[in-house]
Parts: structure tokens; sequence; C-alpha cells
């Protein structure tokens, strides 16, 4: 995309020196992303400019209030507990000239700007165990770093977001709709899914009984929402703010597992290659645990292994509410791209369930060991 159009917007974020070039950057396929250099005193300093998608995100004033919130927060935090390389260690927003944490182009889109971290980068695909436990890390010493965090209640920017009561409800709903005609295409996948109901009331309630906290959490914690350091290979940062809001830690972990623990992709056909790697739920449990240091409860911890069984079985239950709604929020390549999905998901919650109890028995022994 030819950025010349954004010249004016870059310009209105309060960064010393002349604007030199912008480019569009990363692999995010919600705002739109550009790294912008300026000119200070001969030295090129990069930046981070992005339009906040308000189609997805329908009130970007609460978003960046609480990204502002967030980051101020673990930026205290962390000079506070005396980390060295704190500008690295956090986001750091860019205030507008008017002092806000966005600047409005002339067509009213929302954009913001962070100071761009040199000397790490993210990847899309995660290559090995050590990395594993360096996101898992890394998203552990966020939660806890915000878990005290002062001051009203975050926004919730998308309400019942991780409510797997409400998504198991929708999915009902389309099923008892069939507004395309597929409900006789998915039999089996509906079967397994309503066998499976129980699971989505269990940390839904553990809430309503007061043995879970609500957390702030971030509810995206792939493996490309950290920052790894290109010298210490250590997960340095953690990025993508736009989901943080009032949550369950489970989610965010067992997310981890969705999305770190099997070698097959989201919308893998040959289900054969879909396993859950005890290896790689080993290094998520480790790295979590130290990153997260004490503040979890029993309760969480002895729900590990299970979070990872029921986020893996929401995100099947959201793809295939969508293919028998349509396929109107997920994009899709093919006409059963959101089918395909959905069965890489359950294939997934199988793999977990055959091994549940080993993974129940890991988070023991490291417990045990602190």
């Amino acid at each position: 995309m030819n950025t010349t159009h954004y010249h004016a917007i870059f310009e209105e974020f309060q960064i010393p020196g002349s604007y030199l070039d912008s480019r569009p950057y990363g692999s995010g396929h919600i705002n739109d992303t550009y790294v912008v250099s300026f000119s200070q005193a001969g030295t090129r300093v990069r930046y981070i400019m992005q339009r906040i998608n308000h189609l997805v995100f329908r009130n970007p004033k609460a978003v960046m209030e609480n990204i502002l919130r967030v980051t101020e927060e673990l930026h205290r935090r962390l000079e506070e507990d005396q980390v060295p390389d704190t500008s690295r260690r956090a986001l750091r927003i860019i205030p507008s000239r008017e002092g806000a944490p966005f600047a409005n182009d002339k067509e009213g889109n929302f954009w913001r700007c962070y100071a761009f971290i040199e000397g790490a980068k993210t990847y899309d695909i995660i290559q090995n165990a050590t990395q594993a436990y360096e996101a898992a890390r890394a998203f552990g010493e966020f939660q806890g770093m915000v878990s005290a965090l002062p001051g009203a209640r975050l926004h919730e920017t998308i309400p019942n977001f991780h409510n797997t009561r409400s998504r198991f409800d929708v999915l009902q709903s389309a099923v008892e709709a069939n507004s395309h005609g597929r409900l006789k295409d998915v039999g089996a996948e509906w079967d397994f899914i309503r066998a499976h109901e129980s699971l989505v009331d269990v940390l839904i309630d553990l809430q309503a009984q007061g043995n879970i906290p609500e957390r702030i959490t971030h509810n995206d914690t792939k493996l490309n929402n950290v920052m790894i350091d290109d010298t210490t290979e250590t997960g340095i940062c953690v990025i993508d703010l736009d989901t943080v809001m009032p949550g369950l830690a489970l989610y965010d972990f067992g997310d981890m597992v969705r999305t770190a623990t099997s070698p097959a992709l989201e919308d893998e056909k040959d289900l054969s290659k879909v396993r859950m790697q005890m290896p790689m739920f080993e290094a998520l449990v480790r790295g979590y645990l130290s990153g997260a240091k004490g503040f979890l409860t029993e309760a969480e911890i002895s729900h590990l292994a299970f979070s990872g069984k029921l986020i893996t079985l929401e995100i099947g239950i959201r793809f295939l509410a969508d293919f028998l709604s349509g396929d109107t929020y997920f994009k899709i390549k093919r006409p059963e791209h959101n089918l395909d999905r959905c069965r890489t998901q359950l294939a997934l919650v199988r793999s977990i369930e055959e091994q549940e109890a080993a993974m129940n028995a890991f988070v023991e022994q490291e417990v045990a060991k602190k």
C-alpha cells in the first residue's frame, strides 16, 4: 500500500526530527501496521504506526485507555524491580501532539504510535521447545506484572470473548437455524461437541464460586505476540495488546496449548498430523510457572491441562458455528475451510484427552519443585 497518503497522520505524534520514509510491516490481519522512520540529529529512529480496525474494535478509545494503563503499569513495575533495558521490555506509547494515546486522521480513523523495539523479532511458526518456554514465560510475567493494576476495572472491549457457555449457545442456535443447509455435513462434529458440553461451564462455575479470580489477560497468546531477542533468544516483550481486558488466566494458558503444542496447521486436512506434543506442553508449563512467580491460585494451576482442552474446544465451536452460518466471521479460502478448521481443533481435543492424565501429572511434578 502506498503510504504517501499517511504522511500527515505520522506527523501528528510527539516525535522529534523529520519524517524519512515508511512501509507496511508485520503479518497481522486486523490493523494496518507500518514501520516509520524519522531523522533525529542525523540518526534514523524507527517507530511502529498502526491504524486501528474500528470494525473489529468498535471502541478504539477504550482499547487505547486499556493499553495505556497496562503499559504504564508494566514500565512502573520494570523500573521498580530495576530490570535492565526497560525500554525494550514493554511497549511504549508515543502520545499525539494533544497528549492523547492516539490521533485521528481526516477520515476519523484512529491511529497509534509505539517506539520500535530494535534487536528483536517475532516468529509466526514455533520452531522448538525453547521458544515455547520463552513465550509462556513472557506471558506469565505479563500477567503477574499487571495482576495488581490499580484503579477501575479495564474496559471489556469484546464482551464475552472467551465465554464458553455463550459460544456453545451461539453454535446451538446456528444448528437449529441451519440457515445454509449445512447441518447434514457436520453430524460427527456436532455430536462430539454436544458430548463435551459440560466442559464449557467448568471455569465459569469456578469463577462464580470464587475459586478462580478474574485477571487482566492478553487473550491472544500466540508465539508471534512475543518479541524474541536476536542475541539472547529470550522473550523480552509482549505485544499486540488490543484484546487486553478482564478475563481468566487460564484462557491465556489454554490458547498457548492450542497454538503451540501441535505441529499441524490450524486448517490441516490430514488429521493424523494433529497431535498434542508432550515436550511442547512441558515447556509451556515450565515457562508459564516461572514467569507467573506464585500469583496463581491452586485451582488455576490444577486446571492448566484442562484449559488447553477447553480453549481448543471453544475455537472448534466457533469455527463450526461460522461454517453453519455461512462463513460470516472468519476469512475462508475454500468452501469448507471453517469446517476443516473445526475438525483440526476437535482432533487436538482428542489428543489432549488421551494425554490429559500425563499432563496433569507433569504440572503436579513441576509445582512440587517450587
